[in-house]
């Protein structure tokens, strides 16, 4: 077996281990490195101590648990839809996706802190002399030149640059996994509020064809009593006119219905076909509970996943204003290089040996490297304007998350005062829909008695038509209402604890794709 054997000089090995030395030494001097940059602190912002309508009988401050806040409709289906929405909406696993993008990008930052370069080379370079060059009069024209080797350099963090770089990389991480959870409490929301819309049209359909059959009762007393005689054509065509538009409001109701269906089979990753069997059965409105815990406005920054987002994007963003500040002074790096070098000319009848040959001698060996420093000193404020750029985008950030804060409160004000009136108006129009049927019962006895006109009739049935219509309507704002209040509360994502942000199947498809390495790992 062949060996391999390198010759050091006593010299060469001086001259590397004076270099390593102070190479060393500079590391070690630049360890208490300092780091540029604010560090971050939760902008203050204006947080309510109760609600508004805290008083109300139907609202209570004690802590709320909006974990599973659709269960308070006590729906079976409506149960079956957020856990398929949560398992199959598209735009919920790209922002899972986006979550493992910023982790290989927390990962790219990371690596920063390393040597930045460490890099492996060699090659062969065969190489021809004009002969009519100068000072070519001497040696081999034509030669070979080989080398192998690796270099090194590391850039140190002196100024917190990496680091910096590593917290706003961290901070984006928090960020679009907040963002995650932000997108999941909407989809919740949406897909159950989709549900009562369609309840409510299915309800507001079915009172129309009971009206329409109503309606069509009374036409055919209008009829016989004019075959009798006993009134004119008029009350037959006024009787005819009201079924006619009653009727009109039907299609128009199920292009509503339709429509939602729609909405909702999108948000559920399902083709609308597929939603028939899963809307079949009892098609009653989703009943709200009376009473309603809201808690306190102060948990809102606790709870809501676009409030700590906004948080986070501004930590992020205030991390990268020492990132630019750290080009304001000069950085500081170590370089190395060891390698082979070696070469040798095409006529071996003088040596005996070629530059391969000699490449792995001790004399090949070649080493440099030490300290060295680079600072940008002429730029024309454009590094100063970079770091004031960064710092107005982190303004921005900071008011951004003090707005977020007060539309949070806004939105929870605005469905709580939406659920409490709705409810209060239920109360008034269900009083009124029985009122408005009796009204229609006493109106078609007088006019088969013939005690009232059938103008009569026709107030008092398109009173009914309209009062159901409205009822039915404010019985699905109360539910609607409820469900937007849950929403502003920042509900509905605690649902994905314990479970990753993508799929098992789907990170199985990148695994194949691409090494992935811990990033999949939940």
């Amino acid at each position: 077996m062949q060996s391999i054997r390198f010759n050091v000089l006593p010299s060469r090995v001086f001259l590397i281990s004076r270099t390593i030395l102070l190479s060393a030494l500079v590391s070690f001097l630049f360890t208490a490195c300092t780091t540029l940059g604010p560090d971050f602190e939760t902008p203050d912002s204006d947080v309510s101590d109760e609600w508004i309508d805290i008083e109300d009988k139907n609202v209570t401050s004690k802590s709320s648990d909006v974990a599973d806040w659709w269960e308070v409709f006590n729906d079976p289906i409506l149960d079956s839809l957020i856990t398929s929405a949560y398992k199959q909406n598209l735009t919920l696993q790209i922002a899972g996706l986006r979550v493992l993008e910023a982790r290989a990008q927390l990962g790219i930052a990371k690596g920063s802190l390393f040597p930045q370069v460490q890099q492996a080379r060699g090659g062969a370079t065969y190489n021809t002399i004009s002969e009519n060059a100068a000072n070519t009069s001497v040696g081999d024209l034509n030669y070979w030149d080989f080398d192998a080797g690796f270099d090194a350099s590391w850039e140190l963090d002196f100024w917190g640059k990496f680091r910096r770089g590593i917290e706003s990389a961290d901070s984006g991480l928090l960020a679009n996994m907040a963002a995650y959870d932000d997108f999941l409490v909407s989809l919740l929301a949406e897909v159950a509020n989709a549900y009562v819309i369609i309840r409510t049209f299915e309800k507001r359909i079915q009172l129309a064809q009971e009206n329409v059959d109503l309606q069509k009762r009374s036409l055919r007393i209008t009829e016989v009593r004019f075959q009798n005689g006993a009134t004119t054509e008029l009350d037959v065509q006024q009787a005819k006119t009201l079924l006619r538009n009653t009727q009109a409001t039907i299609p128009q109701l199920q292009t509503g219905d339709r429509q939602a269906r729609h909405a909702l089979s999108t948000l559920l990753g399902k083709p609308p076909s597929e939603l028939n069997n899963i809307l079949a059965g009892v098609n009653e409105i989703p009943v709200a509970p009376s009473e309603v815990a809201t808690g306190i406005p102060a948990e809102l920054l606790r709870r809501r996943p676009d409030i700590r987002r906004a948080e986070l994007e501004a930590a992020s963003q205030s991390a990268l204003i020492g990132v630019a500040k750290a080009d304001l002074y000069p950085s500081f790096s170590l370089f190395g290089s060891l390698g082979l070098r070696s070469s040798g000319g095409t006529d071996l009848t003088r040596t005996g040996k070629d530059g391969a040959d000699e490449l792995f001698e001790g004399d090949s060996l070649e080493f440099f490297g030490g300290p060295a420093f680079s600072w940008n000193i002429f730029n024309y404020g454009r590094i100063k304007n970079q770091v004031r750029v960064q710092d107005a985008r982190f303004q921005q950030l900071i008011v951004n998350y003090q707005d977020t804060v007060l539309r949070a409160a806004r939105e929870v004000e605005d469905a709580m005062v939406g659920f409490l009136r709705a409810q209060e108006t239920e109360v008034f129009l269900s009083e009124s829909v029985d009122a408005a049927e009796r009204s229609v019962e006493l109106a078609l006895l007088q006019y088969r008695d013939g005690v009232t006109d059938y103008q009569r009739v026709i107030d008092t049935q398109t009173s009914l038509v309209g009062q159901q219509d409205i009822w039915t309507q404010t019985r699905g704002d109360i539910s609607s209402n409820l469900i937007a209040m849950y929403r502003a509360l920042g509900g509905g994502w605690q649902i994905r604890e314990n479970n990753d942000y993508v799929t098992d199947e789907t990170k199985d498809t990148m695994r194949e794709r691409t090494d992935w390495g811990k990033i999949l790992a939940k």
